[in-house]
């Protein structure tokens, strides 16, 4: 997964990191997602978010991401960014109180 690389780049264990796998065929086409992972679900997201704060007694988690099941899960999550890296939806981007083209745009501002 690409987000493990960026994680990496942060200093933030892969163990924390909650994703959406993404399954593409032996040409790279996109095929779909890994079903069985909570993150893909409706309402999946906030409850990783939930689930952080329970575990980890976090008081501020902020969520990146490029979709509106990404953007509903503010709440839980204390904050949202939104990310058009690989494509720019209007909502997510409308809706977002900040919003990123890039993760060297984020990290420079982080």
């Amino acid at each position: 997964m690409v987000i493990n690389q960026v994680a990496d780049l942060l200093g933030i264990d892969r163990k924390n990191v909650y994703a959406n796998t993404l399954k593409f065929d032996p040409r790279g086409n996109y095929v779909g997602f890994d079903e069985s992972e909570m993150t893909c679900e409706s309402g999946g997201k906030a409850r990783v978010i939930e689930h952080l704060k329970r575990t980890y007694q976090y008081e501020r988690v902020i969520m990146v991401g490029d979709g509106a099941t990404d953007l509903e899960s503010c709440p839980p999550a204390d904050g949202f960014i939104g990310f058009g890296g690989n494509i720019v939806r209007q909502i997510v981007k409308q809706n977002s109180p900040w919003f990123v083209h890039c993760f060297s745009e984020l990290i420079e501002k982080v």
